[in-house]
């Protein structure tokens, strides 16, 4: 599951017509107009492994924000890509999709008890049996030069959904019966199953419509149990310097300086 995280958490070189993404295909922006903006996971998602944005650029004078969700559709396998997630998509079937809102709440099934959610202070979220970093999954504003001072402040500065520096992911979890349900993941909250009955015997690519107000994402890596050898870098390189944006100043590889700020 490793490998296939590594993998997931970059772009698909398939995508909308609008869509430019960068060398490490980590950051997907829209180019032009207000649609075209569809894009996958590089690879299909395992099951319980997220695939988390950020919301690097906002466009004014568009009406509409961030569309996400899961496709049992291979983006190698589409003759064209769809002007749209919602409705173009989704009409092809094996597609689940939603707008991200700033008032974004859990889908409940009628009749259904609705589960308490987790506390927004505990260090870990938890859905069906996984476990993700909260800490990973919360955007939060760009730290300022001596943010250093006013760390408890700056984590608690939760962002609106569809604000940038927002995070959002998606993610699906198997059920006993056979399917799975989808979950988005919204700045750190758990917004349960947004769709349900997901087949399992096909492979599930993440959906990122980078639609109207929504200019540019960027991909964020998770990490599952243990770090990785790029995060424990990240700490040591963000241990020793006096404020987050001295990053700039090192001599260090572009790739390498847009990890360690993208924290």
């Amino acid at each position: 599951m490793a490998a296939r995280c590594r993998l997931a958490a970059r772009f698909h070189h398939i995508h909308g017509a609008n869509i430019r993404l960068d060398a490490s295909h980590t950051q997907a922006t829209r180019v032009e107009s207000f649609a075209n903006g569809l894009c996958f996971s590089q690879e299909p998602l395992a099951p319980g492994q997220i695939f988390l944005v950020e919301i690097e650029e906002k466009e004014l004078g568009w009406c509409g924000h961030l569309r996400v969700g899961l496709t049992a559709h291979d983006p190698q396998s589409l003759e064209v890509v769809p002007e749209y997630s919602l409705p173009d998509l989704v009409n092809m079937g094996d597609t689940w999709v939603f707008a991200i809102t700033r008032n974004h709440n859990r889908v409940v099934v009628e009749g259904a008890e609705v589960q308490a959610r987790g506390r927004p202070w505990e260090p870990f979220l938890l859905i069906e049996r996984v476990r993700f970093p909260r800490d990973t999954l919360v955007g939060r504003s760009r730290p300022g030069r001596y943010s250093h001072i006013l760390d408890d402040l700056y984590k608690m500065n939760v962002l609106p959904a569809t604000a940038r520096r927002s995070r959002i992911g998606v993610l699906y979890a198997p059920q006993p019966d056979g399917t799975a349900d989808m979950h988005i993941v919204i700045n750190g909250e758990d917004m349960g199953p947004s769709a349900r009955g997901l087949p399992t015997t096909r492979p599930l690519y993440a959906v990122i419509d980078v639609f109207a107000s929504t200019k540019s994402v960027r991909v964020i890596p998770v990490d599952y149990g243990f770090p990785s050898l790029q995060t424990l870098c990240r700490l040591v390189i963000q241990k020793h310097i006096v404020h987050r944006l001295a990053i700039d100043g090192l001599d260090l590889p572009p790739l390498l300086k847009s990890f360690c700020q993208h924290e």
